[in-house]
């Protein structure tokens, strides 16, 4: 990687497109990658993968028609059943064991789209992209259908038979050889049932376990407040943020909302009003980074002491705090901070040790947040504890021969345990062994009994959001096999009388709350989603004294615990540490991974192909490493190279990732599954065999050897390329710019004129409705959640890692990330790329057979039947916005996947074009619905799939026509410009200039 020096003047999309890479211009001048139209080698075992039992999630078929199926109607149609007409439910799915509120759309008792509920707090109509990718999981053909025992099938009489003569002979010794593991719960109806069976066995232990965990939070409390408590944060009322290490934008437990409120301070800005500033101090690249004002990209071990610098330049007193961190940005974040008392918020990320978390309280406390702007409340967890501790007592138990019975509800921990735990092996030691799991995994193959789980669409259930608001959890759909719900194992323990999750969930609530209207509580609860005002009441908290913390070497490191690398302190400026970042070796960061999580999503298709939003990997994980480091070691991307840490080595290939700290190697664990299904079995490298307890998110001391084998990564980074940034396709200002001058946008830009123009301006006057779109930068996150919904909402299938290091990725609406600075540490904006649904379209006057056409209303539209795949189309596009089926990806012939299809988009085969449609059978839903209403369609009843997904709320669709609408009053919005509107293709999406709010104090 040579040649990465840069001005910063312009946009660049990658490290390739600022060097010139022979690569990049390939790329550049080619309408598909090199060899994308031509059958690329495969050899045995990925074919024999791609054809296996998930045919669509990685397929391969060779039929390019349709097959040929019945229709057969009602015989008694169910009264509340209109064919065609889709039902919606509430509902709410937990991560992390947390819920968030969701509304699913039903087709004939079929679920086949998954929206945010508009009135649950910790979603407000929005989802992210596992939410979206649930729907996948749903349908997966290789889930796990059967009960098993000793690998082979089995009944769950015979189950629940075998339980209760081992639970007999626990009796007499109070329980004191069971063992309950589960994740994080916060479901009190399970947690009810929890409580029941430990009332039985006095003796037994409950533990909990998720790698993503938050102990460093709950110490971080305890070290502040004398006690657990959760912090909550009002985005929308900040109006400085500074984050250590928090992803709060992507990757909290309500980052959803958080999300939606800080996105409402950054929203179309007018010059009277105000933004939002954002610091983030961070050791790997993240969403929330990335729409930082000022990033100050450090090593893990570093944050502590800048968390201490900034503390005293605030006020604090500390008797021993070692380290002395300098930097003029410090003091202009704590100016900053102090002329906003009250109007501030720092947050410490889940990865930063417990000192900074009371830190992060403490400032707070000193900034008048707390109350404000921070409030606090007990934790929605039930039994919030430290869990890797509790881990460890676990496995000490079970090497120690303690455990006789072993029941594991959910998780994986025989592969996301810490590595020095060896959690499998000592699994392996006890005589009776459960686990409840979607699919047979590395865990469940070590236990006696496998019980498949029910997927939380199949299942009642309850849980809390982070905030503590109730949801309920109903199902839409009847288990599709022999599964069951963690209510039900539990119940089948407490006393086999064969209960239905629905009436254990129903009588703990009704036992909870009894009366004569329980019945109409209960109902309402079932419409709305959740139980309104149920959400944990602010807690006055004391601050303890905290002037005897000071920088532990050990939790600086690891998060916590000892290590044998002390944290480098020097002279921090703009970009970084001045110290030579490799004294005491390359220090190693753990993060989950952003699209599979900690890997229990490696198995869904929609995720594992979905571009990540920093690097645009797909299908792999990699080492994260700093343009320098590169530089140093010869290194290019796919370069496999061989990390050893504290004895431990594992080989992988590294991906240069500008913004990346000095010194520092990043690693994302969920991938390197053993036993998972088809698609993500060996899929990746499995970065937990390197991580341990004692250095649970990062670590000192670590060294990188080049191995001389390469590995190909499948990135989009440099696909889908248009020409040159220079040109109008992105555009960036200052809220101070746009305050000094709401029309500098506008200046800059270049406005179409008749001579040199693709096309002269048209004379067609578009009457009655003319949709059109805004995106707004400034709000855009770049999560993706627009890519994942407009898949699960368009039928859009996967192609596989192959088919995508081809060019052939089928995605309808892309992000874009641009880079801008040096490759230290670039500024990042993103922008989604839909079809921009030109009214002077390019892609129609090429096309032979007419297939690509306007409607009366203006809109692009794609006829399929016509199409005989030409690709001029796409040729004569400069959006790069329309895919092509080059082979048979959409799966006609899986039973499990024909049910999720949505029954209003058609299903495409071989060899047509198909791109953006703005959602047209939605737009065709309203107006139906309108007409037969003798109405005309009102502003905001059309969302599209882009739209309603996003927590930032930064897309806006409408009506051009109506000068009323939203979309209408941000088109002649002084930011507003047009991606190539030089070209004169009058396109009906538009944009919002990206504005950032960066501190004049501090030097770029």
């Amino acid at each position: 990687m040579k040649n990465t020096e840069h001005s910063g003047a312009g946009f660049w999309r990658s490290l390739d497109e600022l060097a010139g890479t022979k690569h990049f211009e390939e790329s550049l001048h080619r309408e598909f990658a090199p060899g994308a139209a031509e059958w690329r080698n495969f050899n045995r075992r990925a074919f024999l993968k791609l054809i296996g039992a998930s045919l669509a999630l990685a397929g391969l078929p060779a039929c390019t028609r349709q097959p040929i199926g019945r229709i057969l109607p009602y015989v008694n149609q169910p009264e509340e059943l209109i064919s065609g007409k889709p039902m919606f439910f509430a509902t709410a799915m937990t991560l992390g064991g947390f819920a968030t509120g969701l509304i699913v759309e039903s087709h004939e008792g079929h679920p086949t789209k998954i929206e945010g509920n508009p009135g649950h707090p910790a979603s407000l109509g929005a989802t992210n992209i596992f939410h979206q990718a649930a729907l996948l999981d749903l349908y997966d053909p290789d889930r796990s259908q059967d009960i098993l025992q000793q690998g082979r099938p089995d009944t769950w009489d015979n189950f629940v038979t075998a339980m209760f003569d081992v639970l007999e002979s626990q009796k007499s010794r109070e329980g004191a050889g069971l063992r309950i593991l589960t994740e994080t719960i916060a479901s009190p109806a399970l947690h009810g049932q929890i409580q029941a069976l430990l009332k039985q066995f006095p003796k037994a232990t409950w533990h909990q376990y998720e790698p993503a965990n938050r102990d460093n939070a709950r110490d971080g409390s305890m070290l502040a407040f004398g006690q657990i408590v959760e912090s909550h944060y009002q985005f929308d009322k900040a109006k400085v943020v500074v984050s250590f290490d928090s992803d709060f934008l992507y990757l909290h437990p309500h980052s959803v909302r958080y999300a939606r409120d800080f996105a409402s301070l950054r929203r179309a800005r007018f010059p009277e009003t105000e933004m939002n500033r954002l610091y983030v101090i961070e050791s790997s690249p993240t969403v929330t980074g990335s729409n930082a004002d000022h990033r100050f990209p450090l090593r893990a071990a570093e944050i502590e002491g800048v968390a201490f610098a900034l503390a005293k330049q605030l006020g604090a007193r500390f008797s021993n705090s070692a380290g002395n961190v300098n930097a003029d940005w410090i003091s202009a974040v704590a100016a900053d901070l102090s002329d906003n008392p009250g109007q501030g918020i720092i947050v410490a990320g889940r990865n930063q040790p417990a000192t900074v978390h009371a830190l992060a309280h403490l400032m707070n406390h000193q900034l008048r947040n707390s109350g404000e702007t921070v409030t606090y409340a007990d934790s929605a967890e039930p039994n919030p504890i430290n869990q890797t501790g509790s881990l460890r007592q676990l496995v000490e138990a079970l090497d120690g021969n303690a455990v006789d019975v072993m029941v594991i509800l959910g998780g994986n921990p025989a592969f996301t345990a810490p590595a020095d735990f060896q959690f499998g092996e000592g699994l392996k030691k006890a005589k009776f062994s459960v686990h409840l799991a979607p699919d047979v995994n590395e865990t469940s193959s070590l236990c006696v009994w496998h019980i498949p789980q029910n997927h939380f669409l199949e299942s009642w259930g309850d849980a809390r959001a982070f905030d503590g608001t109730i949801s309920i959890i109903q199902p839409l759909i009847l288990p599709l096999y022999y599964g069951k719900s963690a209510h039900e194992l539990l119940d089948a323990m407490l006393a086999p009388l064969g209960r239905s999750d629905y009436e254990i969930v129903r009588g703990f609530w009704e036992s909870q709350n009894p009366g004569p209207d329980f019945e109409d509580r209960w109902r309402k609860a079932l419409h709305d989603g959740f139980i309104a005002k149920t959400n944990l009441p602010e807690k006055k908290v004391k601050l303890r004294p905290l002037e005897s913390l000071s920088i532990d070497p050990g939790s600086a490191v690891s998060g916590g615990t000892a290590s044998n690398s002390p944290p480098a302190v020097g002279r921090v400026t703009s970009l970084g540490v001045s110290s030579d970042p490799d004294a005491d070796g390359l220090e190693i960061t753990f993060r989950p991974d952003p699209t599979l999580f900690d890997g229990r999503f490696a198995n869904n298709g929609w995720l594992q192909e979905l571009p990540k939003p920093v690097t645009k990997l797909t299908w792999d994980n990699s080492a994260f490493i700093p343009p320098a480091l590169a530089d140093r070691e010869e290194l290019e991307n796919g370069d496999v190279v061989e990390i050893e840490f504290q004895g431990r080595r594992l080989s992988l290939p590294v991906w240069i990732t500008p913004g990346q700290p000095g010194g520092s190697i990043g690693l994302q664990f969920g991938y390197g599954r053993s036993r998972v299904g088809t698609v993500g079995t060996g899929t990746g490298f499995n970065v937990y065999k390197l991580r341990t307890s004692g250095a649970f998110w990062s670590g000192g001391g670590a060294t990188l050897k080049k191995t001389g084998a390469r590995h190909e990564l499948a990135s989009t980074e440099i696909q889908h390329v248009i020409d040159s940034p220079e040109r109008q396709i992105v555009r960036e200002g200052t809220f101070e710019d746009f305050r000094n001058d709401p029309d500098f946008v506008q200046k800059n830009s270049v406005s179409p004129s008749e001579s040199g123009t693709l096309f002269k301006l048209g004379d067609f006057a578009w009457n009655g409705y003319r949709w059109g779109m805004v995106i707004d930068l400034s709000a855009c996150i770049g999560c993706s959640a627009c890519t994942i919904a407009c898949q699960a909402e368009n039928n859009i299938p996967v192609v596989g890692q192959q088919q995508v290091a081809a060019g052939r990725i089928m995605h309808w609406i892309r992000v874009d990330g641009y880079f801008r600075g040096a490759p230290a540490n670039p500024q990042i904006t993103h922008q989604p790329v839909p079809c921009m649904q030109c009214e002077n379209a390019p892609c129609e006057v090429v096309c032979p057979v007419g297939a690509t056409v306007h409607d009366k209303e203006g809109l692009n539209l794609q006829v399929y039947n016509r199409c005989i795949g030409t690709r001029y189309c796409s040729n004569n596009c400069p959006y790069k916005v329309r895919r092509f089926n080059f082979l048979q990806y959409a799966d006609y012939n899986t039973p499990s996947l024909k049910p999720m299809w949505n029954p209003n988009v058609t299903l495409r085969w071989r060899g047509v074009m198909e791109k953006c449609t703005y959602c047209l059978q939605r737009i065709s839903a309203a107006r139906i619905t309108a007409e037969n209403q003798d109405r005309t369609i009102r502003e905001g009843e059309i969302q599209t799939a882009c739209q309603q997904v996003c927590p930032a709320n930064a897309i806006t669709f409408g009506n051009l026509n109506d000068p009323n609408s939203r979309v209408g009053k941000l088109r002649s919005h002084p930011l507003n410009f047009l991606m190539l509107g030089e070209l004169n293709t009058r396109p009906r999406t538009a944009y919002l200039a990206k504005l950032r709010n960066p501190n004049p104090k501090i030097r770029a």
